[in-house]
């Protein structure tokens, strides 16, 4: 079986035949982890303490209800947290953070290009879309770091490992969209992360984005992530970091 698994491979790696299927390869990824994504759900939705599927209506709204609940899961709102937030656009999120977390010695920290989407995002969003200006925020808490990721984390990492690397709990929410950066942030971020840091994530059902960059890295990482809630049919996810 091996050495036909063999040949049929090699075949078409040769093979000017497989380019048949190329107009149809992003079908059959979508597919596949279109699939992973039912099977996760089926698997993990009932370790969430809240979640609203199935919901005929999505309510972007519904997010703040989802931020709310970590605070008060975690009691955060006079608790001293380490918040990092990748792709900022109007700073809505942020700012709400902002307010809802009075800790003088509460970090908070803006990650995003501010010039829109740095690749195509799935067929109906293009490079530049989304762009926006630094918000303006009155909190010396808070930074803004505008650039790629790339460019941009390995400076933030110099100039604040003391704090990553402390016992201060870390708040990380991924709003990147695409699977780049979000793959890139997580592979990054995994050296300082602690039992108990929250990750959020703001697209978590886009199969090919998101969710491919949180499938990989929980499993090349062997990281366990335990479910918190979830809104928008799993548009908006959180997590508690259970086990490194």
């Amino acid at each position: 079986m091996i050495k036909i698994v063999r040949f049929i491979k090699d075949f078409l790696i040769f093979s000017p035949l497989i380019r048949i299927v190329y107009p149809f390869k992003y079908m059959f990824s979508m597919l596949v982890y279109l699939f992973e994504l039912n099977k996760w759900v089926r698997t993990n939705s009932a370790k969430f303490q809240h979640k609203d599927a199935y919901s005929f209506k999505r309510d972007y709204n519904r997010r703040f209800y989802l931020y709310q609940g970590v605070i008060d899961t975690f009691q955060l709102s006079e608790k001293p947290v380490t918040y990092l937030e990748f792709g900022v656009a109007t700073g809505s999120s942020f700012k709400w953070w902002l307010s809802k977390n009075s800790a003088t010695d509460s970090r908070f920290f803006g990650f995003d290009t501010f010039e829109g989407l740095p690749e195509d995002w799935g067929g109906f969003y293009k490079k530049g879309d989304m762009i926006s200006a630094i918000p303006v925020v009155n909190d010396d808490r808070a930074t803004f770091l505008p650039g790629l990721f790339q460019e941009t984390f390995q400076d933030f990492v110099k100039n604040n490992r003391s704090l990553l690397e402390s016992d201060q709990l870390k708040v990380i929410h991924l709003d990147a969209d695409i699977y780049s950066a979000t793959c890139f942030v997580l592979g990054q971020i995994y050296p300082f992360l602690k039992k108990g840091d929250i990750i959020m994530f703001d697209e978590f059902n886009v199969p090919l984005h998101e969710f491919k960059a949180f499938l990989e890295f929980t499993k090349n990482y062997y990281v366990d992530l335990k479910p918190l809630i979830a809104v928008n049919n799993y548009y908006q996810v959180s997590f508690t970091v259970e086990k490194l």
